[in-house]
């Protein structure tokens, strides 16, 4: 190796030759997800690319698989990894071969056209439906799309939930671990109380009125989503996100499908529709919008149980400032989807 570079330097010097080859857009993503990697080496104090070991490569895939990305995230930084180790390589920065040591994942199919984040405008567009439909209004996947995209929790976490953890005059719902069947992911660290606002309040009282089953599980607990056989299972809940979330319930299909016809509206086939959303999906957009609202990074990973660090690193940076852009003419502050409750 005749010359060595940090990785910054690494970083701007590829950016610059791909600015001949690719579009703005493209180079945007590569300093988006190029700058986590150089952020992660100058957290470890790896000040020359050539310090960088194979240890090092699977610790970074390791860190953003940490952050709770969707596959197709996850595979899109390795990649680009690869491609700046590639680079260097051509440039004597790295050892012949180095590029080859980052595990670049596969994806499925379904991964690849369900598993992105549910853009804000999206979710505003669907809630509205919901709230102003007199068939959909507290079903199932009103109920839990609310939850999911107003508070930004795990499915665990909506698994998790009893009747009693809703005070809907206080307007918060309670999560508590309570193993071996209801267990949060980040255990007791997971427990903590989050408000909601009067509009998610009356969506949860329609469908605790009208929509849930009077069931216990096999513990004599009360779930708050309750299905014919008591507490739903994680595949009843991805089938309420994917079904809840198919654009052609307020419009016509973006892929020329008759929702009469479509096979992808049945709960089984739901999630092969290009444009639903899985219920991580909900929750990253659902963290980005929290932060366009103007709430404080804090206050975000409380509601989600995720550390500051996490959300700061993986949310706040380039990436919503490149959505920012984007929404900046139409995102007022709101945390509720329609108006300001907190």
């Amino acid at each position: 190796m005749s010359r060595d570079l940090s990785p910054r330097e690494a970083r701007d010097r590829f950016i610059s030759r791909r600015k001949t080859e690719n579009t703005d857009r493209t180079i945007r993503t590569y300093e988006n997800r190029l700058t986590r990697f150089v952020e992660f080496c100058e957290e470890r104090d790896i000040s020359r690319m050539s310090e960088l070991s194979g240890w090092d490569l699977d610790e970074f895939r390791a860190d953003r698989e940490a952050a709770e990305i969707a596959p197709t995230t996850l595979r899109g930084s390795m990649v680009a990894l690869k491609q700046l180790l590639d680079y260097c390589e051509t440039v004597e920065v790295v050892d012949d071969g180095f590029a080859d040591k980052v595990n670049v994942p596969t994806v499925t199919r379904s991964e690849e056209s369900s598993d992105q984040k549910l853009a804000h405008d999206d979710a505003e567009e669907l809630i509205d439906f919901y709230r102003s439909s007199r068939i959909w209004r507290g079903r199932p996947e009103h109920a839990v799309l609310e939850v999911a995209w107003h508070v930004g929790c795990r499915m665990s976490g909506l698994r998790a939930l009893d009747l009693r953890d809703y005070d809907p005059d206080g307007q918060t719902l309670e999560f508590r671990h309570r193993p071996p069947f209801t267990g949060l992911k980040n255990k007791e660290q997971g427990e903590r109380v989050v408000g909601i606002s009067e509009q998610v309040v009356e969506a949860l009282d329609t469908y605790v009125a009208r929509e849930r089953f009077e069931k216990r599980d096999k513990n004599g607990r009360e779930p708050l989503f309750c299905a014919r056989q008591g507490r739903p299972s994680n595949s009843t809940f991805r089938a309420w996100s994917y079904q809840g979330t198919q654009p052609c319930l307020i419009t016509n299909c973006p892929h020329s499908n008759r929702r009469e016809t479509c096979d992808y509206t049945a709960r089984n086939f739901s999630s092969k529709c290009p444009s639903s959303r899985a219920l991580h999906a909900v929750r990253t957009g659902s963290i980005t919008w929290q932060l366009l609202q103007g709430l404080d990074i804090e206050t975000v990973a409380k509601r989600v149980n995720a550390r500051p660090e996490t959300i700061r690193r993986h949310y706040y940076k380039a990436g919503l400032h490149e959505e920012f852009e984007e929404l900046r003419a139409d995102v007022t502050l709101k945390l509720d989807i329609q108006k300001t409750d907190e």
